[in-house]
């Protein structure tokens, strides 16, 4: 049911134009890049699209703009997620999801809610939703660690699929791996790691370097997916020093400057995120120009 998952999956960054707007063009350019470059699936509306400061009708007319450009080529994953339960399960009932293969959403952010409360919280989604569900851990960014004995506990409902772990705790996620159900997908959600998650016998990973290099980045995980670990290495350890300046000054400052260095669109983000310092910006050049 979920295979269309492993591999390398990218989560897409929104370019925008110098007066803010969505960048269609660069939305066009970045989808093309990422389809000719062998990535698995692309996920839309994750955190690396900026989508908590886009409105409603941006939203809808991203999502319309990347569904028109992908054109069924390959499978798509929508983000819907936040720290309103009654919320989120609106919007997934007024969003049109037949075009999606999954949703993908984070633990609720801001509240921390308790262990229990973030199950109820996920087992209430399950409830209303058609399509299969993605869990998101990402303490870093929502407050609140998910544990692992949560997740295995999730990973019991129907619709419940998966994870994206990014916790950056290597501990848990072999925990995970350990005790997860056959068919439960652990998916990395840390781009260093996650060649380490899939020889550990992982699935593969939500990328955001992936967009920028995913030939690269998606022949690696294939590689190690196929037990070809040695290679996989050699491409790791080479990718090493952007993996670094790729979350150095934010994420997706990052990975826009780097998409802005190979052409693919502008490097513009919202307020409050900034463009990345030039002596950031001239070391990605300098590794790009030499790889």
């Amino acid at each position: 049911m979920s295979a269309f998952l492993k591999g390398t999956g990218v989560a897409l960054a929104t370019p925008f134009n110098n007066d803010g707007s969505i960048d269609l063009e660069g939305v066009e350019s970045l989808v093309e890049f990422c389809i000719d470059g062998g990535v698995e699936y692309l996920v839309v509306l994750g955190t690396t699209a900026e989508s908590v400061t886009l409105s409603g009708e941006e939203k809808k007319k991203l999502v319309a703009h990347i569904v028109k450009i992908n054109n069924n080529r390959l499978p798509l994953v929508i983000g819907i997620g936040g720290n309103n339960t009654a919320a989120i399960i609106q919007e997934i009932k007024d969003t049109d999801v037949s075009v999606f293969d999954a949703i993908l959403s984070v633990v609720p952010m801001y509240n921390r809610p308790t262990q229990e409360g973030i199950y109820q919280h996920y087992k209430a989604i399950n409830e209303v939703v058609t399509l299969p569900v993605l869990l998101y851990n990402v303490p870093s960014r929502t407050g609140v660690n998910m544990t692992a004995e949560t997740t295995l506990r999730l990973a019991q409902l129907e619709k419940i699929i998966g994870i994206k772990e990014a916790t950056g705790d290597f501990t848990q996620v072999l925990n995970i791996l350990k005790d997860k159900p056959k068919d439960f997908l652990v998916i990395s959600g840390d781009d260093t790691l996650a060649l380490p998650l899939v020889v550990a016998g992982g699935d593969g990973v939500i990328s955001v370097i992936g967009q920028g290099f995913p030939k690269e980045f998606s022949e690696m995980i294939r590689l190690g997916l196929s037990g070809e670990t040695e290679k996989a290495f050699e491409i790791l350890y080479k990718m090493l020093p952007v993996l670094d300046y790729a979350f150095k000054e934010g994420n997706p400052a990052g990975i826009k400057n780097i998409l802005k260095v190979k052409g693919i669109c502008k490097d513009n983000l919202r307020l409050p995120l900034i463009s990345v310092s030039d002596k950031l910006a001239t070391k990605i050049e300098k590794f790009i120009k030499n790889n």
